[in-house]
């Protein structure tokens, strides 16, 4: 191998021929065979001993970072059948507390280790002998901090000979987190290392060939290192108590601060060389993903191998079940990737999504699959931002990364640049090939859910072709009761104000109007900006009216989540202010400004449909004596409008319609499609 040759490696890592020989003799030791191990999972659980152990301590300014139990899950290790725990045992009983106990150059019982694991990687080799000391050191602690309260932990730590008073062992002690806490920054720069895509990295970098230098040097010293801190922890047990309360505590706590300093400087120079590689890669991992989206490919895996990380074979999962997923998984299906910010995707919102993509009876979701694909907020994830993914990944139905902290920097980038991404939700689907064929479905998905299948950019403009303000398309399926009285054809009216006396007196009005005939559902849809006060309506209006028309509060939201992305859809296609559809739909979401009551009536897919102001509504109801009699004849919206704006000649209209005998009516009343007047019948013999 290039990297071993002795005189590249002296010059590139400043070391001596011993180091040479001794890096030689390490590698001959590593032979991996497949397996992986969860390791940063595991280096949390070590922070959250360190973190109890130091504060038993009184020592916690060294800041180790703890966890609540449900922000470590069970630590995987895949390709073994020998379980993490006896792993553990064997690394802490067989080949470190049995040659520790004898005497021997502590460089051999170093390598004898690293025979032991051999067929690790080198991330979980540095988290495993780092995690067998965490955990008989957390043994030890916790004795101590039970000592004062439990029976048990007092005969055993009489049993066992232990110190009691910790406090002339505090600079020991001290010095001891100390350089466990340099060993996890050393373990955390390898994992990153070991995270990174390398599919398309050139191998012969020299940077590449020098991290893994360092990285070997890094794992060397961390476990011996290692050793050094079983032995100061045995000799709380095997000296006597004068031994250990003695200057040898000072001799120590210098010993541990050594390898503490000594560690220091090569994880210092270690987090260069991997934000080095990181750069690196990151570059020609762009650059590949440039050109694999301008090629023809014939499927979506070679792409997807890219947007996620390839070292890890299994990068997402599946929120329902939480089963690891690769992207093998996804061949052949269109794949709609759900991009945002953990904060950006709000409740009401996945709610509806998921309501308009897996809850929905028409859903096609065997066909396409949606990758919830979470961004940070800044290059690094926060405790926040990590502790609301786990939060939602639970409860999402879709697929999700299921690390997205290995997200690379580059294919964050890429998802910016080239997807235009502007910090708030955005679906990019890709078909079955892996090409983007909607950089933004998420409007289509709320307002059609499965009719918007397959999400393209053209089946979007093919939908608002033909489309017109219809009650179907306001009120879709968020209500099963609306879209039956849709389906049935009913006269609804949507009506919507925040001030209450305003919407008793229509209530009032409506109710007393329908006991003399009035056929007219109406629906409370509030206001676009719901508040506390919607719901203390809402509650006054249940209590005080029929409450089987009161839609819930998160319908509510739909309904007006609904509306702004149908304003969205249609401005991105272009439409002006001309457009009929987008200026009643901006007319209704900005009703909100002028603080006064509205109604929407209509009947199922009917385009004739009206908008009138709370008090046009008041005073037509108040005079439905004047027009209740022609809504047989002109329909309830017809009769309404022919009320307020009554034709400029009194009597049936000039315009003429020609209806085949067979069709004639006998009797009964026409209506003009042009001025909605009632028209004259005449009789033509031919």
């Amino acid at each position: 191998m290039n990297f071993l040759k002795s005189q590249s490696l002296c010059s590139l890592s400043n070391s001596n021929i011993q180091d040479d020989i001794l890096m030689k003799k390490l590698l001959l030791t590593h032979d991996p065979d497949g397996r992986w191990l969860d390791s940063e999972t595991m280096l949390h659980a070590v922070g959250n001993i360190m973190f109890h152990a130091s504060t038993t301590q009184g020592v916690p300014s060294l800041h180790f970072t703890s966890l609540s139990k449900d922000d470590i899950y069970e630590i995987e290790l895949l390709g073994c059948a020998e379980p993490v725990g006896s792993i553990i045992s064997k690394i802490s009983c067989m080949q470190i507390m049995s040659k520790c106990s004898v005497e021997g150059d502590i460089n051999s019982k170093t390598m004898g280790l690293f025979d032991l694991l051999g067929s690790y990687r080198w991330d979980a080799k540095v988290v495993l002998v780092i995690a067998a000391f965490a955990a008989k050191y957390g043994e030890f602690c916790g004795l101590m901090q039970l000592y004062q309260s439990n029976a048990l932990a007092v005969s055993v730590t009489r049993l066992k000979q232990l110190p009691v008073d910790l406090r002339s062992l505090k600079p020991r002690l001290k010095a001891l987190s100390l350089l466990v806490k340099t060993m996890m920054e050393v373990a955390k720069c390898i994992i990153k290392f070991e995270s990174l895509p390398n599919l398309y990295t050139e191998l012969g970098s020299d940077i590449l060939h020098v991290t893994k230098f360092h990285i070997y040097v890094a794992v060397y010293w961390t476990t011996r290192s290692i050793f050094t801190c079983f032995s100061q922890v045995a000799e709380f047990t095997t000296k006597k108590h004068e031994q250990v309360y003695s200057d040898s505590t000072i001799l120590a706590a210098w010993e541990l601060s050594s390898l503490a300093y000594r560690l220091s400087s090569i994880c210092n120079i270690l987090k260069g060389q991997v934000d080095l590689c990181h750069q690196e890669i990151g570059r020609n991992l762009h650059n590949r993903l440039l050109s694999l989206a301008a090629e023809v490919q014939n499927d979506n895996q070679g792409f997807l191998s890219l947007l996620f990380p390839v070292k890890d074979y299994l990068p997402l999962k599946d929120c329902s079940t939480q089963e690891k997923i690769g992207v093998s998984e996804l061949k052949n299906k269109i794949v709609v990737l759900l991009i945002s910010k953990t904060e950006q995707l709000t409740l009401e919102e996945s709610l509806l999504l998921v309501q308009q993509t897996y809850d929905h009876p028409l859903s096609e979701r065997d066909s396409y699959k949606i990758i919830w694909v979470p961004l940070p907020s800044s290059d690094e994830w926060t405790d926040a931002e990590e502790t609301r993914f786990n939060i939602l990944s639970e409860f999402l139905p879709w697929y999700t990364v299921r690390k997205p902290r290995l997200l690379s920097l580059a294919v964050v980038k890429y998802v910016k640049e080239e997807w235009n991404y502007k910090e708030e939700p955005q679906m990019v689907v890709l078909d079955s090939n892996g090409n983007v064929i909607n950089s933004n479905a998420i409007d289509m998905v709320k307002i059609w859910g499965p009719q918007a299948y397959p999400f393209s950019a053209s089946k979007e403009s093919e939908l608002w072709q033909d489309e017109n303000l219809t009650m179907r398309l306001l009120i879709d399926d968020i209500n099963l009761l609306l879209a039956y009285w849709v389906e049935e054809g009913k006269d609804l009216c949507l009506y919507g104000c925040d001030n209450l006396g305003w919407i008793r007196k229509f209530n009032g009005k409506i109710e007393e109007l329908k006991r003399q005939g009035l056929q007219l559902e109406t629906v409370y849809v509030a206001t676009s900006q719901l508040s506390e006060h919607v719901k203390e309506i809402m509650e006054t209006l249940a209590n005080e009216f029929d409450p089987s028309n009161l839609l819930l509060f998160t319908k509510l939201q739909f309904f007006w989540l609904r509306l702004e992305s149908m304003r969205r859809s249609k401005v991105r296609l272009g439409k002006t202010s001309s457009d009929q559809v987008l200026a009643e739909l901006s007319a209704l979401l900005d009703m909100n400004e002028k603080n006064e009551g509205w109604v929407v009536i209509g009947r199922g897919s009917s385009s004739d449909i009206t908008r009138l102001q709370g008090r046009q509504i008041i005073e037509c109801l108040e005079k439905y004596e004047e027009w209740g009699d022609n809504v047989e004849a002109l329909g309830l919206v017809g009769a309404i409008r022919n009320f307020l704006q009554p034709p400029l000649v009194e009597g049936p209209c000039s315009h003429s319609y020609l209806v085949p005998s067979s069709q004639a009516q006998v009797g009964g009343t026409v209506v003009c499609d042009v001025c909605k007047r009632t028209m004259k019948k005449y009789v033509v013999y031919v």
